[in-house]
């Protein structure tokens, strides 16, 4: 081949490859299946073998494939934390066998399952943990030590106080946890996450520690990068002494004096990866011994003494035989395959979730078609792709009415997603009461999914304001009510009266408001009535609301469906007056932006105090500000306050006035 077309080939394959490294290690959502991205880094391999000249410095060969965000600070690593060599058939293994037996004809093996997680660094000074940081790009990555102090198995102080230790690990999140993510997820109409893998990073990225401490992560550290005070000699010594200073340590490690041994490990891994409770990619042999290991050396990227094994995904074939539309609690249309039932990773499976109309439309989905499935971490299954049209099939198209109802469906121009317009569809009711009740929105006991349709049912209520008008007679008559049941019931309902506003925010589902962005809102607008009020610029000048978010809101507390609930909830009693612990108005009628790196409290700590002083805090500069309260590197706020002549403060003046 012409060598120049070969050139094209090669950049245009790095610049593809450099992009999916993007979008999977930095933006947590990979675009392309894992088998094709291995696919696309052998055929980089195989030209740059055959090729030498061409190799580049920027080639994603020659380095790891994470990037370092301005999300949080950045660090600097000592020890490069570098990937490993993939291989992908046991002729590789045995080739890798070869050539360290080359250096040592003695060498011992440590085998381990391959955790599909994030990797991170945490370092213990003097027996205490002092940071926490992610791969980046092996060199650089990033600070993250609070959502890392959010995962319990993680210690905080070590039983054996030695200067210096940095460990490596891989945060995962375990199926049990991404099971309860994804089915949240789509109960609130969000994207679900693809995996366990994106959804642990995406967690660990969470600028809300109270997120990462929610989802469940647990960590297995598997290496010594950094020790002062001990000499240890191999890999499997290091990690019995880890273990026995309590790190959750990688399970399942075995040594091998042969390289067959080691492959039938690796195997036999293979074949119970279904029995872990965690996602599993592959299998890591490594070289046990640390003298050898530096005999070794290692390339740009990868160590020589240690390679992984990729185990194939599983896919079957089977024929899809409909799909199926489900409205959800926000009125989205969700397409669902039905197929003719496969057994796939330890379980029959006869459906999956489509997502929207650009997904069918990207794999050419049609009814009729040869389908592959898999489960995603071996958990959600999913179509991977049409193998086969069927003969004079027609592309599918989400209709745009409403299954439930019959009423019109748009698609939303901000999402992928195809909405029921209809705020009465029984569809979007029944789960809307749901939410209403559930135990972060209103908690009212014993109103779960059945009991709730048992009320629609019997036609006792069609909304949420209907439960406040429920009595005990009523409930006496229903099939399976007691008299205690019907009395607890309504006790629940009514002890909702009272809770704070921003749970009732947050039970009315308005779509990207969550728990803690409710609590903003009412913090800052102190009722619903007056948030109803609000113009859409005073509510994304807020702290952490954009524009999306507050155009969300504004639409939403001015549909009139919604205004009329809002209005009827108020006449029977329930709170919408949010009641602060404000303990002075010495900062009434005030607005703080702040900015910068205070010498002595954190942002939130400030935020505190001005509001508990009668303030309120806006996450933009404007000439409504009455102070910028500015700390060290304050940036773009600063500057604009100086161009709007908006007071700037430092910390001391701060305190000053609230002092005096």
């Amino acid at each position: 081949m012409d060598k120049e077309l070969i050139r094209e080939e090669y950049e245009r394959l790095c610049k593809t490859a450099e992009q999916h490294n993007f979008n999977y290690y930095v933006l947590d959502d990979p675009t392309i299946e894992d088998s094709e991205y291995d696919a696309l880094m052998r055929r980089i391999k195989q030209i740059e073998a055959e090729y030498p000249e061409l190799v580049s410095p920027d080639s994603p060969t020659q380095h790891v494939g994470g990037y370092a965000l301005n999300t949080f600070q950045k660090v600097s690593h000592a020890v490069q934390m570098g990937s490993l060599q993939d291989v992908f058939s046991y002729e590789e293994l045995y080739d890798f066998d070869r050539r360290v037996k080359a250096e040592d004809g003695n060498a011992v093996y440590c085998v381990e399952p391959k955790i599909d997680g994030l990797s991170v660094s945490l370092e213990y000074t003097d027996g205490k943990l002092t940071r926490g940081s992610t791969r980046g790009d092996g060199f650089v990555g990033e600070d993250i030590t609070k959502n890392l102090m959010t995962i319990s198995s993680i210690p905080r102080t070590l039983p054996e106080a030695l200067p210096f230790l940095e460990v490596r690990g891989e945060v995962y999140m375990p199926r049990a946890s991404f099971e309860k993510l994804v089915k949240s997820q789509m109960e609130n109409d969000e994207q679900p996450a693809k995996n366990p893998r994106n959804a642990a990073a995406g967690s660990l990225r969470q600028k809300d520690s109270r997120v990462t401490a929610s989802r469940g992560l647990d960590i297995f550290v598997f290496n010594i990068q950094q020790i002062e005070g001990k000499t240890l000699t191999g890999h499997k010594e290091s990690l019995d002494w880890l273990k026995s200073l309590g790190f959750h340590v990688i399970e399942d490690y075995r040594t091998f004096s042969d390289i067959d041994s080691a492959v039938e490990r690796i195997k036999q891994i293979g074949g119970n990866r279904l029995q872990y409770d965690y996602d599993i990619d592959g299998a890591v042999i490594k070289v046990d011994s640390f003298s050898l290991r530096e005999r070794l050396g290692a390339t740009a990227k990868v160590p020589k003494w240690a390679a992984a094994f990729k185990y194939p995904p599983e896919e079957k074939e089977t024929t899809l035989l409909d799909i199926e539309i489900n409205v959800g609690r926000t009125g989205a249309l969700t397409p669902v395959a039905v197929f003719e039932p496969v057994w796939l990773a330890g379980t029959t499976v006869s459906r999956a979730v489509l997502h929207n109309q650009d997904i069918i439309d990207a794999r050419d989905i049609r009814i009729g078609d040869r389908i592959a499935v898999r489960k995603a971490g071996e958990i959600i299954p999913e179509v991977v792709r049409s193998v086969s049209h069927a003969e004079n099939s027609r592309p599918y198209k989400i209709p745009h009415i409403c299954p439930v109802c019959g009423s019109k469906a748009e698609r939303d121009e901000d999402e992928a997603v195809i909405r029921c317009l209809n705020i009465d569809c029984p569809a979007q009711l029944l789960k809307n009461i749901e939410h209403f009740a559930s135990r972060p929105a209103m908690n009212i006991d014993g109103l779960g999914e059945a009991v709730v349709k048992q009320l629609s049912d019997e036609k006792l209520i069609s909304t949420v304001a209907d439960l406040y008008t429920l009595d005990l007679q009523s409930l006496e008559q229903l099939p399976r009510f007691g008299k205690k049941s019907a009395a607890n019931l309504l006790e629940s309902i009514e002890r909702s009266k009272s809770n704070s506003p921003d749970r009732l925010l947050f039970a009315l589902g308005i779509r990207g408001i969550g728990q803690r962005s409710a609590a903003e809102l009412l913090k800052h607008f102190g009722s619903i009535e007056s948030l109803s009020q609000a113009e859409q610029e005073e509510i994304a000048g807020l702290d952490g609301f954009g524009d999306i978010l507050a155009k969300s809101v504004y639409d939403a507390l001015r549909e009139p469906h919604m205004t009329a609930l809002i209005q009827r909830l108020k006449e029977l009693g329930v709170n919408t007056v949010y009641q602060s612990s404000q303990s002075s108005d010495k900062f009434a009628g005030m607005t703080f932006v702040l900015t910068g790196t205070l010498p002595d409290m954190t942002r939130d700590q400030a935020k505190a105090m001005i509001e508990e002083n009668g303030g309120k805090t806006s996450g933009s500069v404007s000439k409504k500000t009455t102070y910028v309260l500015a700390g060290e590197e304050a940036g773009s706020k600063l500057t604009k306050a100086q161009q709007l002549g908006v007071p700037v403060i430092s910390q001391q003046e701060f305190l000053d006035m609230l002092n005096g």
